[in-house]
């Protein structure tokens, strides 16, 4: 695990479940060597924070690459906290840019760290479960790790769209982990990668219990995560 890491998990990691006692369940499908990917859905900024808290394993978030190729004393300080965190940079421009950031978590994976991902591509606006994309499933079959499906409740009201970090007595999150789904033998064919990232987002739903939306969620504007 990254020090900058175990630090954060140490410091802000205890104060979220300090301060906000979140709750979990399905820790024992954390597997305690080797890669995954974390597949779960999208509610607010606080996912990650709330997810990186109540894991026990150092995992792999996306990072802009602002934070990365930044000038200055600030980023200098960016660069070096995202490295140190262990983040994995990703183009916001999306595209092949995409394609690339999902190519740089593959050697993450093979040499065993986990990573986290969003399916949805983005925060729901509305609190529904939107259509996953199949980047999820494209990366689990080239690196050859198992998805865990996770389901976080709560967060929105802990940081809405637009809050700059946490509010103190707004909920307490939930956190749900899911048993690991196989990807042992599956084609990556765009059919195949398609039912295999709708498998992931039942699963979540079944977590959840979100009402599902069979369509992309809409892009936001502004969305500065």
């Amino acid at each position: 695990m990254p020090l900058l890491y175990s630090i954060g998990k140490l410091t802000v990691g205890n104060l979220l479940k300090v301060g906000w006692r979140p709750h979990v369940e399905g820790l024992e499908y954390v597997p305690r060597t080797g890669g995954a990917i974390f597949a779960g859905n999208h509610l607010s900024v606080a996912d990650e924070l709330f997810i990186g808290a109540v894991v026990p394993r150092h995992l792999a978030f996306w990072a802009k690459s602002d934070y990365f190729d930044g000038t200055g004393f600030s980023g200098w300080f960016n660069r070096n906290l995202m490295n140190g965190l262990g983040a994995i940079r990703v183009q916001r421009a999306g595209g092949r840019d995409a394609l690339a950031a999902f190519d740089s978590a593959i050697p993450v994976l093979k040499a065993g760290d986990m990573v986290v991902v969003y399916p949805e591509g983005t925060r729901s606006p509305d609190g529904r479960l939107y259509r996953g994309r199949t980047g999820v499933a494209r990366l689990a079959v080239a690196a050859g790790v198992p998805i865990i499906p996770v389901g976080t409740l709560g967060t929105e009201k802990v940081q809405p769209i637009g809050q700059p970090y946490p509010l103190p007595f707004r909920g307490r999150p939930i956190v749900k982990i899911g048993k690991p789904i196989d990807v042992t033998g599956r084609a990556d064919d765009r059919t195949s990668l398609r039912a295999l990232t709708d498998e992931v987002m039942a699963e979540i739903q079944k977590l959840t219990g979100q009402e599902y939306v069979p369509r992309y969620a809409p892009a936001k504007k502004a969305d500065p995560q």
